[in-house]
């Protein structure tokens, strides 16, 4: 589905989403404010910093995913050879017997299944929730909401403006249909007067004469509030290319299509990065997810360059400073990563899980459990080899005990069973042997 049907779907009142649009909206606000002390009214700033601000809260959690990714590269093959041995196998003994094995892999370099999915849920939410706060400003930002108010006042103090407005409003670019929104609320208006066109502000004084001039007046005050680097971040860059070819303007063609361009070379360069750590899965011809990871580098990039073309380039905007910005995170992440063995994660991985297992007042077993698992050589048989020597040396203990038993007890009976049943079996090879020898005679 497109962005803008989504959100003429509601995406933002859906639950959490809301919340966090709400949450974000609040950022964006005090940033314009903060700006707008100091005189910089720029919506294109604004965007900026605010996409700064949420990336860098966010890492945190790409850093704890770029991790499941580096420790993925190492479990997978353990999954797969667990996945393949109960292939074809739908009965329940085996799929819980799968998934007790399975659990052991993820136990052993102290991850679970859902370590690698809870933080790109949460980020997908926090995406969804920054969305509608980019697309939509005026109904996060009150300054930029209040420079349209005049001229909602004079829409509605008109006689049969709504049904001007409902029409215009469910056409392009607007495509905000009636059945879903209330045109009698003054917000309502604002909104579809943020999303208007050179075209679209042509219709409104066409079809309302009235307000031709404070319409003019609002269009030139958004349009200062829009522009950005020579371009208006509010209009749609294939408009733009549109007039500038008709104009043969070779440098409002190069300003149309920058922001396309640049946000589909930032998206590349950002998936690139983020998926270095994950090189040895892709390089895996096993490996189902590494075609589609491949194909997600050149596909997330064009959708990008589509999408800015067709959406308001304040979107594209957006884009390109969070490409820009997940990039530069990157490279401090890999970096930070690369001084981290697989090792080293799992023995911090196993640290924090056995904190939580405590602190949920887990059984010591299991608490032991954890306690013993090899965390600088997962996958040899270190483990192995302690178990067995400890269990000799208690072996070793017991018939040393044993020596010294009591006469008359248990033990000592039971040692004198032990010494007559080694005798019988020393005794019974020299009677093979002598039977040997009497046999050739």
């Amino acid at each position: 589905m497109e962005l803008n049907g989504l959100l003429a779907a509601g995406i933002y009142d859906w639950p959490v989403i809301k919340q966090i649009s709400w949450l974000l909206g609040q950022v964006m606000n005090g940033i314009y404010n903060v700006l707008d002390a100091i005189g910089i009214q720029n919506i294109g700033v604004s965007i900026i910093i605010f996409t700064v601000i949420v990336y860098t809260l966010l890492i945190p959690l790409t850093i704890k995913q770029q991790k499941f990714s580096k420790m993925q590269s190492v479990m997978t093959p353990e999954i797969r050879k667990i996945q393949k041995k109960y292939e074809g196998k739908r009965d329940q003994a085996s799929m819980l017997k799968q998934q007790e094995e399975m659990n052991a892999v993820y136990d052993k370099y102290g991850t679970k299944m859902s370590s690698g999915c809870l933080p790109s849920l949460i980020q997908m939410l926090f995406l969804f929730g920054l969305y509608p706060v980019v697309q939509n400003i005026p109904r996060y930002v009150d300054k930029v909401s209040e420079v349209y108010m005049p001229l909602v006042d004079k829409i509605q103090s008109i006689s049969g403006s709504q049904a001007i407005m409902e029409k215009i409003g469910e056409a392009s670019p607007v495509l905000m249909n009636p059945d879903s929104y209330d045109y009698s609320k003054a917000s309502t208006l604002v909104e579809v007067l943020y999303k208007f066109q050179d075209a679209t502000w042509t219709a409104l004084t066409d079809k309302m004469p009235q307000v031709e001039n404070i319409a003019n007046s609002t269009k030139d005050q958004i349009g200062n509030l829009n522009e950005f680097l020579g371009i208006n971040i509010g209009a749609h860059p294939w408009n733009l290319l549109m007039d500038a070819l008709k104009d043969f303007s070779v440098v409002a063609i190069i300003l149309a299509v920058l922001i396309p361009v640049l946000a589909g070379l930032t998206q590349f360069l950002s998936v690139k990065l983020s998926q270095a750590g994950s090189a040895s899965l892709m390089d895996d011809k096993d490996n189902p997810m590494a075609g589609s990871m491949k194909t997600m580098i050149y596909t997330m990039p064009l959708i990008s360059v589509v999408f800015g073309f067709t959406l308001p380039a304040g979107l594209g905007l957006y884009w390109i400073a969070s490409a820009a910005v997940r990039c530069v995170q990157q490279l401090a992440i890999n970096k930070y990563l690369s001084k981290k063995s697989v090792e080293d994660i799992i023995a911090e991985n196993q640290k924090k899980m056995k904190k939580k297992i405590e602190k949920k007042g887990a059984p010591a077993k299991e608490i032991n459990r954890m306690a013993t698992t090899s965390t600088r050589n997962v996958g040899n048989n270190t483990n192995t080899k302690k178990n067995q020597a400890e269990k000799d040396e208690k072996i070793r203990q017991a018939q040393e005990f044993a020596k010294n038993a009591k006469p008359g007890s248990l033990t000592a009976k039971a040692n004198l069973v032990s010494r007559y049943n080694s005798g019988q079996k020393s005794e019974q090879p020299s009677q093979d042997k002598a039977s040997e020898k009497k046999g050739k005679k």
